[in-house]
């Protein structure tokens, strides 16, 4: 269920800088910047707006699919190091979750290009469309959420989503739409050209989503953090619960709704099939309490008429005790008909999930050759390391799985699964273990004490059951990978995966403990889970440096061949800079949220890290070859695109933007600024 905050690491400052860049050749001037556009073309653009939207990023992900790679090469391995801003937007919507504002917030939003114009969300849900070449307002809206509601995930939105609507309704208002969905739980259609509410979806331009899913306990328990996806004439839409609260948590439906009317038409209950799903407590509407959630971003594959979901664990996270069979669909890639909700096909990644493992990317939609076959294709990045690559139309897996087993001797009354699958290929992208001789810290002080504390800890292996005695979790509830993904470059048949590699400690307590532990740890997390047999301790592993207990790199990006699963290379991604206790920039690689992407001309562009760089690495060889320190925190993924320069002379220029507003929970610096890369002239 976890959105998978790896927690702060080290001292990190908490500010807002930022810099207005400004275009000056073609006379637009927002500053005081000599930056200009070039004045001859860069690359034809696409013949119609249609192919420009296409190629460009009219998706969360790229493309519907997912696939976070773009065909435009203006910037090349051979110029990239001399990328400039060429415009700053700052939102104004940054919270430390202090004073007026009970809840922090974190700036995770990817911008879409479409008519024309570069949609992004704030993390308080605010949707402001921008000229693309000049970083300009067009329009705003502003939803209204309540800011000092205690939002369960942070105050924070990915995307939003685009739809196109149909050519006879050419000249008319909403024609096109942009969908949004809020941390308080609506779903809302604005008019892509004014970003004025539709007043013809739902009421008055918005549905409520909190509508059917069960009693909150309090206003941001249950929220959307994750862009909807559309297909044809419907918008579909998961949810983000609060995790380790109660077992009879609101449910996790996901629905599909009418583009143009806001009408349901089909809703998928998580809720396990056979006797034990008729056992359930429901909500008003019918829906089962409990269930596994879709909180990371969805893909659709339209021609097929599938929507591929990202499936959580069922609440509570760490103990299911006669409850195991609610996780039927948990920690799984879902495939549903798109036009009815219908049940496809589902394969699970985790079975039983007691560790927060879940499937937390969006399921990424390419093509794998297999005996010279093109074979359409899931790829999956899970919080365990792992790559799973699923047949697209049946989910078999594409790459042998293997079912392991596992230790046992979990908690009292709990049921673990006796094997868990793992793939054969690819081969982990992160550790699997942990002992105490693996400890490390900077000096042997440091280490003597990570070693002590691992000793103490139930460690044997990856999917060790959660214990009173605490347990070691490597990887750890924020992975692996997590809500980044991956980006595939298919011209080089290569997965790009950045994930992190840092340990935590899992201690259950039993429920009548839970006030008094509360009480005892201020400042740690310590969740009831309500219903169950144990509350839960979930914390960082980390020495009294305040550095992870395990050996760096603590983060990395690999690009992993995508038809033959090996690893061609794999490097450190990010230094110490800022989280280490002085702020020298060991190359060990760091802690990162936020995913990569690629283009066709060879280049890996990726943020992502605590120590606030977007950079850009070789795509064939993992070679670093730029980066430009930002304001705050990137924790976010960038996106690319060509966009005409407006001057009557066809010109056009490639961009890079990225949005980097921090994300408190992770301690990296916090801001509102979204900028712009590109070449100068």
């Amino acid at each position: 269920m976890s959105e998978g905050e790896f927690g702060v690491i080290g001292s990190n400052r908490i500010g807002r800088v930022g810099l207005v860049g400004c275009i000056g050749r073609f006379g637009i001037l927002l500053a005081t910047s000599t930056w200009s556009l070039a004045c001859e073309p860069a690359q034809t653009p696409p013949a119609s707006a249609q192919d420009r939207e296409a190629r460009g990023w009219p998706a969360y992900g790229g493309n519907e699919g997912g696939e976070r790679h773009a065909a435009w090469t203006e910037i090349t391995p051979e110029n990239v190091d001399r990328l400039e801003v060429a415009w700053t937007y700052h939102t104004g919507d940054v919270s430390e979750g202090n004073g007026e504002w009970r809840t922090s917030s974190a700036f995770e939003a990817t911008p879409i290009l479409f008519d024309g114009r570069l949609v992004v969300c704030t993390p308080m849900n605010r949707v402001v469309a921008l000229d693309p070449v000049t970083g300009a307002e067009h329009w705003a809206y502003d939803p209204g959420i309540e800011r000092s509601a205690r939002y369960a995930n942070q105050l924070t939105c990915r995307g939003v989503a685009a739809w196109r609507g149909g050519e006879s309704e050419a000249g008319a208002a909403c024609r096109r739409r942009i969908f949004t969905a809020t941390n308080d739980g609506r779903l809302v259609a604005l008019d892509a050209a004014t970003g004025v509410p539709c007043a013809a979806f739902g009421e008055n331009g918005s549905v409520d989503l909190m509508r059917g899913v069960g009693e909150t306990k309090w206003r941001g328990e249950y929220q959307v953090t994750s862009p909807p996806v559309t297909t044809d004439d419907l918008v579909i839409v998961g949810s983000a619960v609060s995790d380790n609260q109660r077992i009879d948590a609101p449910s996790g439906v996901v629905r599909g709704y009418d583009a143009r009317t806001g009408a349901l038409r089909w809703a998928w209950d998580l809720a396990p099939p056979g006797p034990f799903a008729e056992t359930l407590q429901r909500s008003e509407a019918g829906y089962a309490l409990g269930t596994p959630n879709v909180w990371a971003p969805m893909s659709v594959d339209a021609e097929r008429d599938l929507v591929f979901l990202p499936t959580g664990n069922a609440a509570p996270d760490y103990y299911h005790g006669d409850r195991a069979a609610m996780n039927h669909y948990g920690s799984s890639v879902v495939a549903l008909r798109a036009s009815t909700g219908e049940l496809v096909w589902h394969f699970q990644t985790v079975h039983n999930d007691l560790w927060d493992f879940d499937v937390p990317a969006q399921p990424t939609l390419t093509r794998v050759l297999r005996d010279g076959q093109s074979v359409p294709a899931v790829v999956q990045a899970t919080k365990m390391g792992f790559l799973f690559v699923l047949h697209r139309e049946t989910g078999e897996p594409l790459f042998a799985v293997e079912e392991q087993l596992v230790p046992g001797n979990g908690a009292p009354g709990e049921r673990l699964s006796p094997t868990q699958p793992v793939p054969e290929r690819p081969k982990p992208l992160v550790r699997q273990s942990l002992s105490p001789a693996d400890a490390w810290g900077l000096t042997p002080w440091d280490r003597g004490w990570c070693r002590d504390r691992i000793a103490s800890l139930r460690h044997d292996n990856p999917f060790a059951p959660p214990t009173l005695k605490g347990t070691v979790m490597v990887p750890g509830n924020g992975g692996g990978s997590n809500w980044g993904g991956v980006s595939v470059d298919p011209e080089r048949r290569l997965v790009i995966a950045n994930t992190m590699d840092i340990p935590w400690v899992v201690t259950l307590i039993p429920s009548e403990d839970f006030a008094a532990a509360r009480a005892a740890n201020p400042g740690v997390e310590i969740s009831p889970q309500e219903g169950a047999r144990f509350a839960v301790r979930r914390e960082l592993l980390l020495s009294p440096l305040g550095l992870p207990c395990s050996p760096p790199p603590w983060g990395t990006l690999a690009a992993v061949d995508l038809d033959g699963g090996d690893i061609r290379w794999q490097v450190p991604l990010g230094t110490t800079r800022d989280i280490a206790p002085v702020p020298i920039p060991i190359p060990w690689g760091v802690p990162n949220l936020g995913g990569p992407a690629t283009t066709a001309s060879g280049l890996v562009f990726i943020a992502a890290t605590m120590d606030d760089y977007l950079r850009a690495f070789d795509t064939s060889t993992g070679e670093e070859l730029w980066k430009a320190r930002l304001p705050a925190g990137g924790q976010a993924t960038p996106m690319t695109f060509v966009a005409e320069t407006g001057d009557g002379s066809g010109a056009s220029a490639q961009f890079v933007v990225i949005a980097a507003g921090g994300h408190s929970r992770s301690g990296t610096k916090l801001g509102d600024s979204l900028i712009a890369y590109a070449l100068p002239r």
